[in-house]
């Protein structure tokens, strides 16, 4: 198997959606849409997570579209509504966490007989909280609670799965949650979470994440030094041995960084670039995502 080669400038955009719409225009079923790929002829993604994914023409649906297995969106609470946007100047009314996502979520779970890929692996709703830690967990507490059986379920000492994993990130109101007898959601941790004593409960923080500078020097013509790559390793395998999930944020959105991250075994590899990760991960060199 020859290996993936190392590429130093990112996919272009609308050169991959390009050779993605051709391929399935090429693969689809007489009579449908070739824009719209059925749900069955998508490969679930389960290390593929969509960064800040509301940022697509099409929240939610885009990244699903390209088998992604984990998304992320950022909400404000904005007069007790949960609203979706990078930025608070940029919030729109119709723009909500449920409109966006936990609706469509919902329905999607209904026509996939209980999951999110049907017959495939669970999902993740990276929920990244912008505004106040309390006061927009109390509303989004009450929102989550409206969505009966749709996510996994925790206490102090369990985890019963359901279709969708929701992880809160951002502005986290850690005690808040780990109080509570019984949940729906997690918390996101950092790298000091995994050194911790005692140990944060991996009920209450199977993920962990970390901006990749100042951990990680940069590349040097699209190669990890090797004391980082050594030291990436050890860290994945740190999170491993407690059962926890790793990720990294603001990692060069390249080929040659995913490669370092996929050899690594880091569990979410975070990408703006849909069509290029898809491909990446899907492509020979790296091996079926299937058995992941």
């Amino acid at each position: 198997m020859s290996p993936i080669p190392v590429l130093r400038r990112p996919f272009g955009r609308a050169t991959g959606l390009a050779a993605l719409a051709a391929l399935v225009a090429l693969a689809a079923p007489a009579g449908l849409p070739a824009e719209e790929p059925t749900v069955a002829a998508v490969t679930p993604l389960p290390r593929a997570h969509a960064h800040n994914d509301y940022e697509h023409p099409r929240p939610l649906l885009d990244s699903l579209d390209h088998g992604f297995c984990s998304v992320e969106a950022d909400i404000w609470l904005v007069d007790d509504a949960l609203l979706v946007a990078h930025d608070r100047d940029q919030v729109k009314p119709e723009r909500t966490l449920q409109a966006l996502y936990l609706d469509p979520l919902r329905e999607r779970v209904k026509t996939n007989a209980g999951a999110v890929y049907r017959g495939g692996p669970g999902f993740t709703l990276l929920i990244d909280l912008k505004s106040e830690a309390e006061a927009t967990y109390r509303v989004l507490h009450g929102v989550l609670a409206g969505y009966d059986g749709l996510f996994t379920r925790f206490t102090a000492s369990s985890t019963t799965p359901g279709p969708i994993t929701v992880i809160l990130s951002g502005n986290r109101p850690t005690a808040t949650v780990a109080a509570e007898a019984s949940r729906l959601c997690a918390i996101d941790g950092r790298l000091p979470d995994l050194t911790a004593d005692p140990l944060p409960a991996i009920h209450l923080m199977p993920l962990v994440s970390q901006s990749w500078s100042p951990t990680f020097r940069y590349f040097e013509d699209g190669v990890l030094p090797d004391p980082d790559r050594a030291k990436l390793r050890d860290l994945v395998a740190l999170a491993h041995r407690q059962g926890r999930r790793l990720r990294f944020w603001a990692v060069p959105d390249q080929p040659f960084a995913w490669k370092e991250l996929h050899d690594a075994g880091v569990d979410l590899i975070n990408t703006d670039n849909l069509p290029g990760l898809r491909a990446f991960l899907t492509g020979a060199g790296v091996g079926s995502e299937r058995s992941k």
